[in-house]
């Protein structure tokens, strides 16, 4: 995150500068001259604390003197240092520039006070020991210890190191692999050198005097950086990286845990880990923080996840107030077994849907029987196999136009819906049952390939896609799926929508496990219509309506058995699937779930809806403990209401949490306020602005360009993290602590 100076006129940031930028000192004393000579009226009524929390001047404030010079790899401030060169006057070329940091006039005697302290000597002294120094954005409470100045051999080692490190960002970043060759075949005299070592020997080439003098003596088929050292300068790497999200979710406090589907690194499965908080401009942030290797049982899984955020991270998991777990196949059982450990653990951390699955999907997803998986996968590879090229989306529109020629519109709709990722959407089961014919039609002239237009991979896929599409045990599970999720699927769209349609969303859930109970308690009349459906499908296809053949191999001892394709489907598909949609609803609403839900009414735009006849109260029981003054929240709640049931009229209603946050009054609300930016972690809830899930596009952008064989757990939060500030300094300063006794510090020169 960037820092901002805070002086008048000065519009410098730490992204875009490589000036230090330093905290206002704890120091009451010493923070009121600096907030003095600021003339920044707007900032004198805040607390040390305040200042030195959230506010920074660059280092262009002070004269020189006061810079101490111990150190050359840390910009650090003297003690007694106190700001003195300020811009006071532009201002008055553009008056928009005083809004957001507006100038104090001084009175004549506040101006001669300021001239008596100049005149009687020294101003910056409010210290006895004018020699110690002040850390570049530290504590000033914690800047008393003088570092020894830096020997020769020191400071060349530090700065080989920083080009080290230099390198690796530049790789991580750019999302270039460290070894980019293919592995050199054994008994070969030729080397390729790695990607790292390509680019070390460039900056050589170009003049870096450091690295040249480190490796010229070094033979020319040697790395020049052992496997080991580059492992655990990674390691450092990501470590530093994360620390810089970290430190900005544990100042916000509350958080919700996010995974993803499980990917391949380094040949073992990674469950990708993201944080979800409200950050100190009050905008909702979803950040990726790493990947957690998935081997073991749920209990060991759940204790290294745990022990990863708490010990690694340094978070508390008592501030944790939600999580969501998009997965799939056999790795969701470990998954909800894990929220379910979590969830006992921490009650208050509730788990719901992610705002950015669909929740027909997450709950197909959730189903671990064959069929179900069987569809699934099938979507997956189907999106998969379309976006190799426009080719093959045009070739799937000519299937579409041939069996819908006597209805152009549902054509056009139908294409329309196949240019965006259908397999993800609420209704994909019903445009899965519209499509599958054409799929099918598609598939087999892809794998024909008569005109000789694709290669073997694309006619290899076609092949095993449209051998998934004609089994009738596809036909049938797709429809029995389309039918039941009809049920859930405006619900789970309203769950996406706007905060009016999340609240209502949840007083709907009644109405849907209702009509699920019904269907469950009359499921002979539905599963019937539904198989006819099915079988009707089947014939237009001309797919044969059987038994899966997986069926018989499990009863070989009952061969003489006879079973009916309608009765077997009734019994492993449509009953088990309905019972476990309703099973699932129910974990995943919670009553503490659905508590948080219904507390949405206190954003202005659902309160008007509601007449301003709301009862928050009743369900904030739960966040009680989050609350600065709880027993003051009846009469603050009631307060609020009055406050919009009475505004003027060209007062209009903010419609979001984000909204509301944004105004400058809702701070005079303390309970409201806190209780708005807890909710607003909430997965459920769908982020405002697209430019705050940017982490989860630049993780599956991640993965969809990098290949396995490439992939690099420290180079991915680098890359996925490409705007997060680095610190070269810190860097060096970390590996040294952690590896002090290297062999490489002994013989670097």
């Amino acid at each position: 995150m960037p820092n901002f100076c805070a002086a008048p006129n000065c519009t410098r940031k730490s992204t875009q500068s490589d000036l230090a930028f330093f905290r206002f000192p704890r120091d009451v004393q010493r923070c009121k001259l600096w907030v003095e000579n600021c003339r920044r009226a707007d900032l004198e009524d805040k607390t040390s604390d305040q200042l030195n929390k959230h506010y920074r001047l660059c280092a262009r404030h002070f004269e020189k003197s006061m810079i101490c010079t111990s150190s050359p790899y840390r910009t650090v401030l003297k003690d007694n240092a106190v700001p003195t060169i300020f811009d006071l006057t532009s201002h008055l070329n553009n008056p928009h520039s005083r809004h957001r940091k507006r100038i104090k006039e001084l009175t004549e005697e506040e101006l001669r006070k300021l001239k008596e302290r100049r005149s009687s000597g020294d101003p910056t002294k409010v210290s006895k020991n004018s020699d110690t120094c002040e850390d570049e954005d530290e504590d000033s409470s914690g800047a008393n210890d003088d570092l020894p100045p830096l020997t020769t051999e020191e400071k060349e080692i530090r700065d080989y190191l920083k080009s080290l490190f230099e390198v690796l960002v530049v790789i991580g970043k750019q999302n270039i692999p460290l070894n980019g060759h293919a592995e050199v075949e054994r008994g070969s005299k030729s080397f390729t050198p790695s990607n790292f070592q390509a680019l070390l020997e460039y900056r050589i080439n170009a003049g870096d005097e450091v690295l040249r003098k480190r490796f010229e003596m070094t033979a020319v088929n040697t790395e020049y950086c052992p496997a080991t050292q580059l492992r655990q300068m990674l390691e450092v790497c990501e470590s530093c990286i994360r620390e810089e999200l970290l430190q900005e979710i544990r100042e916000c406090r509350f958080f919700s845990l996010v995974t993803d589907e499980l990917v391949e690194i380094s040949g073992e499965r990674h469950l990708p880990l993201l944080l979800r908080f409200v950050d100190q401009s009050n905008c909702l942030r979803e950040e990726f923080i790493g990947f957690l290797p998935f081997e073991g049982d749920e209990e060991t899984l759940t204790e290294r996840l745990l022990s990863e955020i708490t010990e690694k991270w340094g978070l508390n998991m008592e501030y944790c107030r939600g999580q969501a777990h998009v997965c799939s196949g056999v790795s969701a059982i470990k998954i909800k077994a894990i929220a379910a450990r979590l969830t006992d653990k921490y009650p208050v951390a509730v788990c719901t849907p992610s705002s950015t699955c669909a929740l027909n999907i997450f709950l197909a997803n959730s189903l671990n029987l064959t069929g179900v998986q069987l569809v699934m996968s099938t979507f997956r590879k189907i999106d998969v196999f379309f976006s190799k090229s426009p080719l093959l989306l045009a070739e799937l529109e000519h299937a579409i136009s041939i069996f819908y020629q006597g209805n152009e519109e549902k054509a056009n709709d139908l294409k329309e819906a196949c240019r965006t990722i259908w397999t993800e959407r609420h209704d994909s089961f019903e445009l899965a049952v519209d499509l599958l014919e054409a799929l099918l039609l598609c598939m087999d002239s892809i794998h024909d390939n008569e005109d000789m237009r694709w290669n073997d991979e694309i006619t290899n896929s076609a092949y095993l896609i449209s051998e998934a599409l004609a089994d009738f045990e596809f036909v049938v599970t797709l429809l029995v799926l389309k039918n039941t999720l009809s049920f859930t699927r405006a619900f789970g769209k309203n769950l996406q929508g706007q905060t009016m349609d999340v609240y209502f969303a949840a007083s709907s859930l009644t109405a849907v496990l209702h009509s699920l109970n019904e269907v469950l308690d009359n499921v002979e009349v539905y599963h019937e219509f539904w198989f006819e459906e099915a079988v009707n499908l089947a014939a237009a296809m001309e797919i044969p309506v059987k038994v899966p053949r997986l069926f018989f191999r499990k009863q070989r001892s009952e061969a003489g058995m006879d079973i009916q394709p309608e009765s077997y489907f009734k019994e492993h598909l449509t009953v088990p699937v309905v019972e476990r949609v309703i099973k699932e609803l129910k974990d995943v609403f919670s009553e503490n779930h659905l508590k948080a839900l219904k507390c949405l009414s206190l954003v202005p735009a659902v309160m008007g809806q509601l007449k301003f006849n709301t009862s928050e109260e009743n369900n904030a029981d739960i966040y009680n403990n989050d609350l600065p003054n709880p027993d003051t929240l009846p009469a603050e709640l009631h307060c609020w209401r009055i406050k919009w049931k009475h505004r003027g009229k060209e007062v209009s209603l903010p419609s979001t949490i984000y909204d509301t946050l944004q105004l400058s009054e809702v701070k005079f609300f303390p309970n409201v306020y806190s209780f708005l930016k807890v909710l607003c972690t909430l997965p459920v809830l769908r982020l405002e602005n697209p430019k705050c899930e940017i982490a989860r596009k630049r993780l599956k952008a991640y993965l969809a360009d990098t290949p396995v064989s490439h992939r690099s757990k420290s180079l991915a939060l680098l890359n996925i993290n490409y705007d997060i500030k680095h610190d070269l300094d810190l860097m060096v300063d970390s590996y040294s602590k952690m590896y002090p006794e290297k062999e490489h510090f002994s013989d670097a020169l």
